[in-house]
Formats: C-alpha cells, sequence, structure tokens
C-alpha cells in the first residue's frame, strides 16, 4: 500500500504517519508548516517508504505514481491557529479539501477526511450522536473552523455521491499525547506546560465545562479500523469519559506533582459548554473503542513534556 497524508507533519499526521509505516505501508507527507513541525517528522526521515513534500494543500497537488489513500488532516486545528489563520483555514477546508478529492479520483483511491467535534458546535444533545447537525454560529470567531470542516464532510459526502470516490469520514473529539506543541493552546499542553514551570494553570470560565480527551494511539487505531471498514457515513472517534476542564487542570496538577495554583478568566465566545461523543457507531462497525487509561495517557504525554519546558 502507498498512502499520502496532508497534514502529516501535524501532531496527529505524524503518528499516523508513523503507525502505516510500521505496517510496512508507504507513505508520502505533504505539509506546508503553518502549524505542522519539521521536529515531528523527523523521526520518519530515516524509514524505508516515507516521503516529504513541502507544499500547501490548496494549491494543485500532483504526486507521481499510484495511491492507494489519500488521508486529509491539514488544518489548523487549535483555538489559537484557526484565530491566527481563519483564511487559511476556511482555505483549507474548502480548496485542500477538493484538491485531495481530485487527488484521490484520478489515483482511484480511498479517501478520508479528518473532521472534528466541532461540526456539532456548542451543541444542543449531549452526547453528540452522528446524526445531530450541530449548534453553530457560522459568522463567530470559531466559524471559521467549524464551518469549514462541515463544508469538508459535504464536499466529501458530493465526491463520493457523484463520482463513486470511496469515502471515509472521521469525526476526532479531543485528542492528546507527545508531540502536541507546548504554546498551542489547546487545555491539555496549556495545563501541563503551566504545572511543569510552577505557573498558574489558566481555566476558561468557572471550568465546569466539560471534554472528553483520548490518547493519540487509540485515535490512530480508529482511523485506521474506518480505513478497513466499508463505513462511508460520519463516525465518532473519541473517549465518552466526560469530564470538566477544572477537573482536568486539578488531575494534571497531582500527575506533575506540581505546587501550581489555578486561576480564571474570562471564557472565549462560542465555548462549547458540553462535549462527550456517542460512540455507539464505532463500537458497532467498527469493534472500536479507547483502551488508554486516562490517567496513563496523560502520565505518558507529561513525561514528553517534561523534556521540553
Amino acid at each position: 500500500m502507498r498512502v499520502l497524508i496532508t497534514g502529516g507533519a501535524g501532531f496527529i499526521g505524524s503518528h499516523l504517519a508513523l503507525s502505516l509505516l510500521d505496517r510496512g505501508i508507504e507513505v508520502v507527507c505533504v505539509d506546508n508548516f503553518i502549524t505542522g513541525s519539521p521536529e515531528n517528522i523527523a523521526r520518519l526521515w530515516p524509514r524505508a517508504g516515507f516521503q516529504f513534500i513541502q507544499q500547501d494543500v490548496t494549491s494543485f497537488m500532483a504526486v507521481d505514481g499510484p495511491l492507494d489513500w489519500v488521508l486529509h488532516l491539514a488544518s489548523p486545528a487549535s483555538p489559537r491557529d484557526y484565530l491566527e489563520f481563519p483564511i487559511q483555514t476556511l482555505k483549507v477546508g474548502a480548496l485542500g479539501t477538493h484538491n485531495a478529492l481530485g487527488l484521490a479520483k484520478a489515483k482511484r483511491a480511498g479517501f478520508l477526511i479528518a473532521s472534528t467535534s466541532e461540526v456539532y458546535g456548542d451543541p444542543l444533545v449531549h452526547p453528540q450522536r452522528e446524526e445531530y447537525w450541530g449548534n453553530v454560529n457560522p459568522v463567530g470567531p470559531r466559524g471559521v473552523y467549524d464551518e469549514a470542516k462541515r463544508f469538508a464532510e459535504a464536499m466529501t459526502m458530493a465526491y463520493h455521491r457523484t463520482h463513486g470516490v470511496d469515502t471515509r469520514i472521521v469525526r476526532i473529539f479531543n485528542t492528546y499525547g507527545p508531540h502536541m506543541r507546548l504554546h498551542d493552546g489547546r487545555a491539555i499542553p496549556a495545563f501541563m506546560t503551566q504545572a511543569l514551570t510552577g505557573k498558574p494553570l489558566t481555566v476558561f470560565g468557572d471550568g465546569s465545562q466539560t471534554r472528553s480527551f483520548q490518547y493519540i494511539a487509540d485515535l490512530v487505531d480508529g482511523i485506521w479500523r474506518l480505513m478497513q471498514s466499508n463505513v462511508n457515513d460520519p463516525v465518532n472517534i473519541g473517549n465518552p469519559h466526560e469530564m470538566t476542564l477544572l477537573e482536568l487542570a486539578k488531575r494534571i496538577i497531582r500527575l506533575a506533582d506540581s505546587g501550581s495554583e489555578i486561576v480564571f478568566q474570562a471564557l472565549p465566545v462560542d465555548d462549547p459548554k458540553v462535549r462527550q461523543p456517542d460512540i455507539t457507531r464505532a463500537r458497532r462497525l467498527l469493534g472500536w473503542e479507547p483502551r488508554v487509561d486516562t490517567d496513563e495517557g496523560l502520565r505518558l504525554t507529561l513525561e514528553w513534556f517534561r523534556g521540553r519546558t
């Protein structure tokens, strides 16, 4: 097999590339490093079957040789990133998805779009099932990411229905693990960096908003199982164990053996109040559910962060 990954130098993309290489699959990684990092693919360069192309996927992509899959993961993903790069986020969701789908069609390859739980917006249904259409503010600051992914899903299904492209849609819920950027603005890297350096942990609002966190190895396993299935409809991949952000902050302080305090700041605009996946479809159709215990995953991530703070 030969697989192309857009956004392959990102946090998730680099873990997925490594997993595929370990399976003996050739990997073509495409990234322009707007949020990805050369450090993430440094461990991939020595591997047989790895190829890197530095390119913005919103421009036309031409790749020599056959491809079995195009995995479209390219996009700013943290609030800090897509608020800094709103136009690029919209372009990679629209033009980038169009180009990646066109490449899959030309190569007669399967196509997988990395969508997100953010398509549900600030949900009025809890937990979130794939049939739920969401509650998104299209003109709010977070709309650039939410609507880019919703459009990407629509285009993916259009190529499936119109051109017969064998497509997959994975709706990824909050994921953490080694190789996250220390200052990408998401809760776990922010809390860990603050706890390991003795700074106060910044919790937005009163910390009662909830999230569900899965370890990166579980997500990669879910994506692989989805690729092996014949499921074209969206599938949630996430950990249904829900916790408040205040609980997460306290847990990280305990695991890091930190003396940091917790401080509270104003809640960002349109910040979701709840987030929890219904993974019934993943369990039934993929035989998937998360395996890594939250504390164990956080310990592994903390160990990686310790050497970098």
